[in-house]
């Protein structure tokens, strides 16, 4: 991936990441603009313009409650530097989880949604190339 289009992609990937945990086959790029995707998997544009509106749809609005996340941490933090009540903490805290859990169901809907613009064979295709990507990424032990 050139820099250009690794930098401008940046910051959703650093929301997505801190959305929850990449266990629901998030490739940590835009993958559906890949050209080599886009040839293995045998995308369409149409297919590619509706997984990218499904992406910024939800991007948008997930930048939009990581700052809500942000400023409730913000609160909880000085609750904390000031030694609030446990009962008031404990609400901010409860607050802070919600929105961090909204965010990874959001996330999570996204990816299905992603994946339901492609054909059967396109997912088999698509779940085979992501578990290549693992595979590739797993350190190896090579001291032994």
């Amino acid at each position: 991936m050139s820099p250009t289009r690794g930098f401008g992609w940046a910051t959703g990937v650093l929301l997505l990441a801190l959305a929850g945990p990449l266990h629901a086959q998030s490739f940590g790029f835009p993958w559906w603009k890949d050209v080599q995707f886009q040839r293995d998997l045998g995308l369409t544009t149409e297919q590619t313009a509706k997984i990218d509106a499904v992406f910024q749809s939800t991007i948008s609005q997930l930048r939009q409650r990581k700052e809500e996340l942000d400023r409730q941490e913000e609160d909880l933090s000085r609750m904390i530097a000031i030694g609030a009540d446990d009962a008031l903490v404990t609400r901010q805290v409860d607050k802070i989880e919600s929105i961090r859990a909204n965010m990874n169901k959001m996330r999570t809907l996204m990816l299905l949604h992603e994946r339901q613009v492609l054909t059967p064979d396109q997912r088999v295709r698509l779940n085979k190339m992501y578990e290549q990507m693992v595979k590739d990424r797993k350190p190896r032990d090579d001291k032994k």
